[in-house]
């Protein structure tokens, strides 16, 4: 049977969790509707710090940076809990917390690529300066994504 595969990147803002209220009110009721969760996160550096004394001072700062990336799956686990209490049954949600490997919008559009996936549900954050000077991920993801329907959250 074929289903509705949505992707909802989410990065712990206020605006995400507008987005993720928005997916529940719209396909919650839908048993064809799989909804993906999605944060690629700022990798831990590799370092060996058995090599140098100076590099043994930064463990702690390591440590700090570890225990974020884990307060952060930590996080996204809470949404797909939020999900599954708003009438998403276990087989329909998921998530994926990875590694960055390109900037916010490349890993968006790999991953529409990769898991064929129907809807993106994104967010807008109004009166943003950067936006100026920089194309928004929104921007980036409507123009180069191909065969999916882009959401926006207001």
């Amino acid at each position: 049977m074929a289903y509705l595969k949505i992707l909802l990147p989410f990065n712990f803002t206020e605006h995400d969790n507008k987005a993720l209220d928005y997916a529940i009110r719209t396909y919650a009721g839908h048993e064809d509707a799989h909804i993906t969760l999605y944060n690629a996160h700022t990798p831990a550096p590799d370092i060996d710090m058995r090599s140098d004394p100076v590099m043994e001072r930064m463990r702690s700062h390591l440590d700090y940076l570890l225990k974020q990336i884990f307060d952060q799956e930590t996080a996204l686990q809470k949404a797909k809990e939020k999900l599954l209490q708003s009438g998403f049954s276990s087989d329909r949600v998921k998530y994926i917390f990875e590694p960055s490997k390109k900037d916010i919008a490349g890993d968006i559009i790999d991953q529409v690529s990769k898991g064929n996936f129907d809807v993106v549900i994104l967010n807008r954050k109004p009166n943003k300066i950067t936006r100026f000077f920089t194309r928004s991920v929104l921007f980036k993801v409507v123009s180069t994504a191909k065969n999916v329907t882009v959401c926006v959250v207001n």
